[in-house]
């Protein structure tokens, strides 16, 4: 069956008529770019994604990387996929024209890679983690690391990687212990052991360039003595040329539940004496600058779970208008002929929540891609600062809403192939496969409610969050004079005085409980603030629906805004009132899962 990767309608929906995304070449930095010019990006990255990462999908996913005792061996079509990203310009389409980019604004860039990212699954990571090291020195680099370091990354001779978990020290980074010993020269040497390092061996670009996490000897405890390092797998000498090889060896790889095409690998630093490392900006602060990439990286996890999701959606879709399969419980006639099952209501019910998930997940992501332009590039210094403060609130959000819904959207895609979508003869079983690490990657769902309820929220006297709150009843009394949208306004009004009144009761026990019960049910507060973050996106798209229906929209069209409008009406009446429940058992720190003892078990 051929199913489209994604949908060049809903992709051109959220570019232009959401979000206005051909406004940004009214700014400087973009003024050189037109619609034309964006489209442009997006349809190379369509090109690319069905030549070279769409008939090698389920070969990726047989033929896991192998651990020859030296080296990681992955297919050679990796290699050939990835060198056309990298020749596409698309492996870095925001970077600036003089470092080879194309200078899209973000939100641009993350159109231009998503039939990439869709197609390609784990394995555009190579490309993605190489353009987030690039970004990360860029900002804290030295000139002289730039040119050293950067310049062949960009150019797809090297790529890069992050290096903090330890077999020791998980997502408990205070915990680490590879440690940096200075040299003579001004370089340090760094010995220890990194785990489910991405990318962290191949033989794809001539170079690898690790940013590793260590402790320099004498360093505060705790993360505030954590530095940061470029360690190269190979020495690179003055003229450019790759030297001999860095004290950086691989100990072994993981293979994963799905994403098989980017490797996980488990590195030694420094068995032979010591691998050779440069500190990156100031020592100490290594955990700040390393959270410029996280937190990219964060927002990259969750655009590919909403894609995943997307394309999980598109291929059951897909399915379930060519399949035939029994008839419909008013159908009384057993001579009758099957009915496709899409008019089975149940398998509507599984399109319409996959449609609500990713499409809901894939433009919430869109919109921190916009915020992160507004933060660069926005007119005045004060929007510049909104954004930012607001991109930073939503950023654990945006990471794990679509991480959570993504996945449930692909088991809803399995369902409805049935028995088809147990096995591996259809994709969509590999999607949830992939699909299933984002929940885990960059830190896990429970990590990032504890970041969002115990720090995003209270900071700055709770300025992003209160800006966050601003922003949806903005949307709220827009929109509740329209008779289409009056009932979905009316109830995300009900549900933002919910989550307010909520998370003011929590920051009141945080100041007069015990802190580790406050934080117990985080998790569900990551849900309902996520839930309502993401019933706000959907009315905006229903609000831009509703404006179109209005104004006569082409015969084809209406169909595409009609279903807009159901989807929104789908996660208004069958998702959103679950934030009631989560409420309550925050505002009352319910003591269920912390009063339950280990022996009780």
């Amino acid at each position: 069956m051929s199913a489209p990767i994604l949908s060049d309608r809903d992709l051109e929906f959220m570019l232009y008529e959401l979000f206005d995304a051909e406004g940004m070449t009214s700014r400087e930095r973009y003024q050189d770019h037109s619609r034309e010019t964006f489209d442009a990006a997006i349809a190379t990255g369509k090109t690319v994604a069905e030549r070279y990462f769409l008939p090698i999908r389920q070969r990726v996913d047989i033929e896991q990387p192998i651990f020859d005792g030296e080296k990681a061996i992955t297919i050679p079509e990796i290699k050939t996929a990835i060198e056309a990203v990298f020749d596409s310009g698309l492996a870095n389409p925001g970077a600036s024209f003089e470092l080879g980019g194309m200078q899209l604004p973000a939100i641009v860039a993350s159109a231009s890679t998503a039939y990439l990212s869709a197609a390609g699954s784990a394995t555009l990571g190579y490309a993605s983690l190489t353009n987030a090291n690039c970004n990360l020195l860029e900002t804290y680099g030295s000139q002289e690391q730039i040119d050293k370091w950067v310049v062949p990354q960009r150019e797809g001779r090297f790529a890069g990687t992050m290096a903090l978990t330890e077999p020791g020290a998980g997502s408990g980074l205070a915990d680490l212990t590879t440690s940096a010993v200075p040299a003579d020269d001004g370089s340090y040497r760094i010995t220890g052991n990194k785990i489910y390092i991405s990318g962290g061996d191949h033989e794809i670009t001539e170079n690898i360039v690790h940013l590793v996490l260590a402790k320099i000897k004498g360093a505060p405890a705790g993360v505030h003595g954590i530095s940061l390092f470029i360690v190269p797998k190979y020495m690179v000498n003055d003229d450019g040329s790759v030297g001999e090889r860095n004290d950086v060896s691989l100990a072994g790889l993981f293979h994963k539940m799905g994403g098989r095409g980017h490797t996980s690998c488990a590195l030694s630093f420094g068995e032979k004496g010591g691998a050779v490392g440069y500190l990156v900006g100031e020592a100490h602060k290594g955990l700040h600058y390393m959270f410029h990439m996280m937190n990219e990286a964060r927002i990259m996890v969750g655009t590919s779970a909403a894609l995943t999701g997307l394309t999980g959606y598109q291929y059951s879709l897909y399915y379930a208008k060519e399949r035939p399969q029994g008839r419909l419980p008013s159908c009384k006639d057993p001579l009758s002929k099957p009915v496709n099952i899409i008019e089975h209501a149940d398998v509507r019910r599984m399109l319409l929540a996959q449609k609500a998930y990713a499409e809901g997940g894939f433009a919430l992501c869109l919109y921190g891609a916009q915020l992160a332009d507004d933060s660069h590039t926005a007119p005045t210094e004060e929007e510049r600062s909104k954004a930012y403060q607001l991109l930073d609130f939503l950023t654990p959000v945006l990471k794990s809403w679509p991480s959570e819904y993504g996945p449930r959207a692909n088991n809803l895609a399995i369902q409805v192939l049935g028995g088809h979508g147990y096995t591996s003869e259809y994709p969509v079983e590999m999607f949830y496969r992939d699909n299933r690490l984002n929940p885990i990657h960059e830190g896990t769902y429970g990590i990032q409610s504890l970041d969002l309820l115990g720090r995003k929220v209270p900071q700055n006297k709770m300025a992003g969050y209160r800006a966050c709150i601003e922003a949806m009843r903005a949307t709220v009394i827009d929109t509740a004079g329209s008779a289409e949208l009056a009932e979905f306004s009316a109830d995300l009004a009900a549900a933002i005085d919910e989550v307010d009144s909520t998370t003011m009761a929590l920051m009141t026990a945080m100041g007069t409980e015990n802190i580790d019960l406050v934080l117990a049910n985080s998790v569900k507060y990551l849900e309902m603030i996520g839930n309502v973050i993401v019933a706000w996106v959907w009315l905006r798209q229903a609000a831009v629906a509703v404006a179109a229906l209005t104004a006569g929209p082409h015969a084809q069209d209406e169909a595409f805004y009609r279903g807009k409008l159901q989807a929104a009406q789908y996660f208004f009446r069958f998702d959103l009132p679950e934030i009631y429940v989560w409420s309550k058992i925050l505002a009352t720190l319910d003591d269920t899962t912390y009063a339950m003892d280990k022996e009780w078990f």
